[in-house]
């Protein structure tokens, strides 16, 4: 899973799915849609920054291009 994140087909589906969850908040129109867009930021910028926040849980860097480096 964290290979598959950290490669750049990953990347690219964090980046979407952060970005379908802000649109899926903003269009709520509600405390709760503000909070699914706010929960949208994290993919949204772990893709745009090329972190993978599961990697530490497995005993790897921060980094994906460390990640894919190993």
């Amino acid at each position: 899973m964290v290979s598959f994140l950290s490669s750049g087909t990953g990347r690219v589906v964090r980046i979407v799915a952060g970005l379908i969850l802000i649109a899926l908040g903003w269009w709520m129109h509600t405390t709760a849609g503000t909070v699914v867009a706010v929960v949208g930021l994290v993919p949204l910028l772990a893709g745009i920054f090329d972190v993978c926040l599961f990697a530490p849980l497995f005993g790897l860097p921060l980094s994906g291009k460390r990640i894919r480096s190993h």
